[in-house]
């Protein structure tokens, strides 16, 4: 578990009009809920936030919180962006016990897929169903990121979630569901297998048109 650091403050004024006045003031509002302490409404400075969410870290590392004072480890839980300005809206931030599990989606890494057999040969594809899966772990075990090595990965191959290696102490509950739910990460595949599937429909139009000129006559 990697150690990333905010700065928040308490608020006291909740409600709309309160929240566009901490917007116009550069500050972003925000609430902090969960474990044995009642919500608490609270907020960060616009800047240094933007710049954290630009990091991957932001969306899945336990945050240790400086509110007041005090640090407190925390997860971001939700965040609301502005439609088209880069401008944060609100954020949803819960508080973490370390002795309770988490649910948490991680984003995944692919590694040495330009030197997998796969990778090296040309017109193959090379598709990513995901970019992020939702393990369950307790706080000190919770990665960053899930890392997935390629450098096997053969054309025609396909991953699975089950066969994703994970760290000690964390699991993936959707494998839990049944088989159905062992779906597919990544595919490798011969790029004209999806230009073979696009023309199909158009090879079987032109007998029918051929035989709507031939009714006309």
């Amino acid at each position: 578990m990697s150690e990333h650091k905010i700065s928040a403050t308490g608020r006291e004024a909740a409600g709309k009009g309160a929240s566009r006045r901490l917007r116009r003031a550069a500050s972003i509002p925000a609430i902090l809920y969960g474990g044995d302490a009642a919500p608490q409404s609270i907020q960060l400075e616009h800047e240094k936030t933007w710049l954290a969410s630009q990091n991957e870290w932001f969306y899945s590392s336990i945050l240790d919180m400086e509110l007041d004072g005090k640090v407190q480890k925390v997860l971001l839980r939700d965040m609301q962006r502005h439609p088209y300005k880069q401008i944060i809206m609100h954020l949803d931030f819960q508080r973490v016990d370390e002795n309770q599990a988490l649910r948490v989606k991680v984003p995944l890494h692919f590694l040495n897929q330009d030197k997998s057999p796969a990778g090296k040969t040309a017109g193959v594809l090379i598709l990513h169903e995901l970019n992020e899966i939702e393990v369950s772990c307790l706080p000190k075990n919770l990665p960053e990121f899930v890392e997935i090595d390629l450098s096997a990965l053969a054309i025609g191959e396909i991953v699975h979630l089950s066969e994703i290696k994970l760290p000690a102490g964390v699991e993936i509950p959707e494998l839990k569901l049944g088989k159905e739910h062992d779906v597919a990460v990544v595919i490798a595949k011969h790029g004209k297998e999806e230009v073979e599937e696009a023309a199909a429909p158009e090879a079987a139009e032109v007998p029918a048109a051929k035989v709507a000129k031939k009714e006309e006559k």
